[in-house]
């Protein structure tokens, strides 16, 4: 059964990342009114927890999804659950620490990192669909295949 490799899940984690941060940065910044710098930290500390939990999270989602269908192929609704999924677990890891660094009530926080989801959501769909597509899926070979010898 193909699966994606150990390399391609980094590669897949690091692109996500660095070009969800080149959008997310300079653009929080403006819609928020925050400056560039304190959202580029906030930027670069979400993205770096970001990163360790996409790995992990897309290993057990590809995991669990191969376990119950037989196969890591995500239909529409999959990618929505997917994506959801993701996001929600992120928000609570984050939020705290947004609110603290920013100087900013929870309420403020989450306001804030509901409208930073709501980008994370469509990136994340979009993203994946591309990666995929980019990227695909191919089948691996037996790592020490056994050739018979002409008689």
């Amino acid at each position: 059964m193909p699966t994606r490799t150990f390399p391609d899940r980094i590669r897949h984690a690091v692109l996500f990342e660095l070009i969800g941060l080149a959008a997310f940065i300079p653009a929080a910044a403006f819609l928020f009114g925050q400056p560039v710098a304190d959202m580029g930290v906030i930027g670069v500390v979400a993205a770096t927890v970001a990163t360790v939990w996409n790995f992990l999270f897309n290993l057990g989602f590809d995991h669990a999804l191969l376990r119950l269908t037989g196969r890591i192929t995500k239909t529409l609704p999959i990618r929505i659950v997917h994506a959801v999924l993701f996001e929600a677990v992120l928000v609570a890891l984050l939020l705290p620490l947004s609110a603290w660094y920013l100087g900013i009530t929870l309420w403020n926080a989450l306001t804030m990192d509901l409208a930073i989801v709501a980008f994370y959501l469509v990136y994340a769909f979009v993203f994946n669909m591309a990666y995929d597509r980019v990227f695909p899926v191919r089948p691996r070979t037996a790592p020490h295949a056994v050739r018979s010898m002409p008689a």
